[in-house]
């Protein structure tokens, strides 16, 4: 086995029993409030929305939320809702968009969720959906080939706190790799990522733990893969693009996120019977937003790396919300009980006869 893998097994032992513990807080939570007594308050009146405000990114990770909109299922599916889209870069500006009341909805990594719920102190926002697994690696000049190699370069994120920032920095600690400046530290510099690639050009990066089609895009610029973060996970599934709502909206507007959500299922069936179409889709929508194609290679390079699913993969949440500790992003492990509200999805799936997805201990029952 590699040296840089960490054998798939440690996590899935890790997991589990974060997983465990989490159901058992989730239960005594829920006999706490249970012991509180009361009468139970009346479900608020509910309506669809007259507006409902979407953010995504102009990534292939993004692919259901780009067809979806460049194709009119949104539109289709919302009927006299107004759809309103906005593209981030980054997850952390969008924390910043659901947080400021800016955004209904959004397409996001799993680092940038997590942080969304921990800090509104699990009041915010709900996830309701997964999207994308999988399409993150770390990509490096070919030189590269062992953790120690590493030592002394500069390895580009997209921003701090997003999900492969975490991600990169939880895997320098687990390597005793530390990160800063000098010969024997990493330097993690947070760069947008049409700014990596040029930097990467240059020689000024050695590379970097990147989304598709950005790692795709370094690879096609001589890079080499030095880690898949699939091999990372129990049958290389993780959640890299999901979806959550404001939880005022959620609660007021459920017919609206559901209606989101029947359309997202439409675009990854889409995907699935029409990928060739589906990728052609995306390229033009990525090139409508940013002015720039992406290459025929690069394209379908990033799609073999992904795999769509509206199933968020609840399972994998505790040790994802740990990482963020070991990263030195969040002081504590954040508390997901009551973070997946799983009620909308289910419909869906079950209308698209697909199993109920695992809530492994993150709704609220």
């Amino acid at each position: 086995m590699p040296p840089h893998v960490l054998r798939p097994g440690s996590r899935r032992r890790t997991a589990a029993v974060l997983v465990a513990l989490l159901a058992t807080v989730g239960v005594l939570a829920g006999c706490s409030r249970a012991d509180e007594g009361g009468d139970a308050a009346a479900p608020a009146e509910t309506s669809p929305a007259a507006e409902v405000r979407l953010g995504y990114f102009p990534n292939i990770t993004h692919a259901p939320a780009l067809i979806s909109v460049r194709n009119g299922l949104f539109t289709e599916e919302l009927g006299d809702t107004r759809l309103t889209p906005q593209t981030f870069n980054a997850g952390p500006d969008q924390v910043s968009a659901l947080l400021g009341g800016s955004i209904d909805v959004a397409f996001i990594g799993s680092g940038p969720a997590i942080n969304a719920f921990s800090r509104s102190n699990g009041e915010a926002v709900r996830l309701v959906a997964g999207s994308t697994s999988a399409g993150a690696q770390l990509v490096t000049t070919p030189d590269i080939t062992t953790p120690d190699q590493l030592r002394g370069k500069t390895i580009a994120t997209p921003q701090l706190g997003n999900t492969q920032d975490v991600t990169l920095k939880t895997w320098l600690h687990e390597h005793d790799i530390p990160i800063g400046d000098g010969p024997d530290a990493v330097t993690v510099q947070n760069i947008e990522n049409p700014r990596t690639l040029d930097l990467f050009r240059q020689g000024t990066v050695a590379g970097g733990w990147l989304p598709e089609p950005w790692s795709s895009r370094l690879v096609d610029a001589g890079a080499s893969v030095f880690l898949d973060e699939r091999t990372l996970w129990p049958d290389g599934e993780f959640p890299t693009t999901v979806i959550i709502v404001r939880t005022e909206f959620l609660q007021q507007h459920p017919e609206t996120v559901e209606a989101i959500l029947r359309a997202e299922q439409r675009a990854i069936e889409f995907i699935r019977d029409e990928p060739e179409q589906a990728r052609t889709i995306s390229n033009q929508a990525i090139e409508e937003i940013t002015g720039n194609a992406l290459t025929e290679p690069v394209l379908d390079r990033a799609f073999g790396e992904l795999t769509f699913d509206t199933d968020p993969l609840a399972a994998t949440w505790p040790l994802l919300a740990q990482d963020a500790v070991t990263a030195g992003i969040a002081d504590s492990a954040a508390d997901l009980t009551g973070f997946l509200e799983p009620t909308a999805i289910n419909t869906v799936r079950e209308a698209a006869g697909e199993p109920a997805i695992d809530p492994a201990g993150l709704d609220a029952s």
